[in-house]
């Protein structure tokens, strides 16, 4: 019965870890100011059309001075900024 239990916790683990995104195992954060349409759809809830809505954001007001700056983006709300606040940077 042990070695079940351990098979069974062992499997949810590992499935746990393949979950992760890659950049945030690497401890890498998704900076605003910089990042590609590409990388900004890596985030939680965004899609290409709000990849763009980001870039033109920052193209027309200058670069995020902090990460609550999002949702001064179009369409993006707490819900998003909450979903992405440990992931993201301005620095």
């Amino acid at each position: 019965m042990k070695t079940k239990l351990l098979k069974v916790v062992t499997c949810v683990m590992v499935i746990s870890i393949l979950m992760v995104p890659v950049y945030l195992i690497a401890g890498e954060k998704i900076n605003l100011n910089t990042a590609t349409l590409g990388e900004l759809t890596k985030l939680k809830r965004i899609g290409p059309a709000y990849a763009q809505r980001i870039i033109d954001y920052r193209e027309k007001y200058g670069p995020f001075e902090k990460i609550e700056d999002l949702m001064k983006v179009k369409g993006i709300g707490q819900k998003t900024f909450d979903a992405n606040k440990d992931i993201i940077t301005v620095e």
